[in-house]
């Protein structure tokens, strides 16, 4: 079994591993430690977390979907059915998943869901190649939420930030697929940009240290620039319209002030004044904000990548983390939603002790996550059936 293992990890990006680990991680953080440090401030948590490790998460979605369909090459024809079929199949593992953990009394915007309408959402996307792909994320990430602006224009009721779960699925399927694609903490309608922009990054040749360098270098600019243009935009003169327009009755994690790129909007910007969609603030889904996050998750993929050459195979404890975060991820939500709740002292160390300590020797010596099995079952068969399918024809 030890022999399985270690020809699973190198047949895998250690880098790209490694990513999903700190996007884990950075997700952890967010959720057990508050927003608020004891001194008034906002916590270095969520300072360097809040927004970033899921856009990161969703990043790298765009990445494993493209490495499962082909890589550099993209699929086409019949394999562009193969892959099709294993990645909806994937989608609906998650999806169910995640209606399942939406059940749980956690206090978490469980993203599963989002994650697995996202994963629906690639499948016209799969022939395309890297340069197409990246180009259309960065351009949806100014015209998804623009479009999101004008859509909930006449939505009078509070946005939502509730999870969706198999009961809200029953008895309110329409507000669930409101929630999932248009209002929720993960707007699956802006959330595009990062899915086209991670594809676009799979079907680059990620084992070469120039497109490491490349996605370090150009990631860490497009997330100055982006951060740095709304805060110059906000100091001249941008907040004062925000103050004056205000919020409705669209929530946030704080007021609206000097501090409100720290602020956490719940996945879209408030109606009130076309002028929100001009802030970088976390999960207000505006241009700068998915420019920001987009950037902050090229450079550490990027960076990740480049730890992958410097240092080896002794990056392997760390990406036997992201290798399994499927499950790691849904036992993190159970368990503040049950015996580890985030009020625990040091819970941000207990949660992320766990995670690491089932991941490391479950990776060395089963291989595959649980979740991670059994979305890859459910993928394998579903591809079977279509060369089956066009085999008999």
């Amino acid at each position: 079994m030890p022999e399985r293992s270690t020809i699973l990890s190198r047949r895998r990006l250690l880098g790209v591993d490694a990513a999903r680990a700190v996007a884990l991680i950075g997700m952890i953080s967010t959720h057990v430690e508050p927003h608020i440090g004891s001194d008034g401030q906002t916590s270095l948590a969520h300072v360097l977390a809040a927004g970033r490790a899921s856009a990161l998460f969703a990043v790298l979605a765009g990445v494993s979907i493209a490495l499962a369909s082909g890589g550099t090459s993209p699929p086409h024809g019949r394999g562009w059915a193969t892959a099709a079929a294993a990645t909806t199949a994937r989608a609906a593992v998650i999806f169910v998943v995640g209606l399942v953990l939406g059940a749980f009394d956690s206090g978490l915007a469980v993203i599963l869901c989002y994650y697995g309408v996202l994963f629906v959402v690639a499948l016209p996307f799969l022939r395309l190649r890297a340069g197409w792909l990246i180009g259309l994320g960065l351009t949806w990430a100014f015209v998804g939420p623009v479009l999101s602006q004008w859509l909930r224009l006449g939505i009078e009721t509070p946005l939502d930030s509730g999870v969706p779960n198999v009961g809200t699925l029953l008895t309110d399927p329409v507000g669930t697929a409101s929630s999932l694609l248009l209002t929720g903490y993960y707007p699956v309608l802006t959330w595009t940009a990062y899915l086209l922009v991670g594809m676009g990054v799979g079907r680059l040749p990620l084992r070469r240290v120039g497109v490491a360098v490349w996605l370090a270098v150009g990631g860490t600019a497009l997330a100055v620039l982006s951060y740095a243009g709304s805060a110059w935009w906000l100091a001249g003169g941008g907040l004062a319209e925000l103050e004056a327009a205000g919020t409705g009755r669209h929530f946030t994690t704080g007021p609206i002030d000097d501090d409100i790129l720290h602020v956490g909007f719940f996945g879209t910007t408030p109606t009130t004044s076309w002028e929100w969609l001009g802030i970088a603030s976390p999960h207000s889904g505006a241009p700068p904000d998915l420019l920001h996050t987009l950037g902050c998750a090229l450079a550490v993929l990027g960076l990740m990548l480049l730890l992958e050459h410097a240092v080896g195979r002794a990056l392997w404890p760390v990406a036997a983390i992201g290798s399994m975060t499927f499950t790691l991820y849904s036992l993190h939500v159970v368990l503040v939603a049950t015996v580890l709740p985030e009020t625990i002292d040091d819970a941000f160390l207990v949660h992320t002790a766990i995670a690491a300590a089932i991941a490391i020797p479950w990776r060395r010596y089963v291989g595959r996550g649980p979740l991670e099995a059994v979305a890859a079952v459910a993928a394998n068969g579903a591809r079977r059936r279509v060369r089956e399918h066009a085999t008999q024809r």
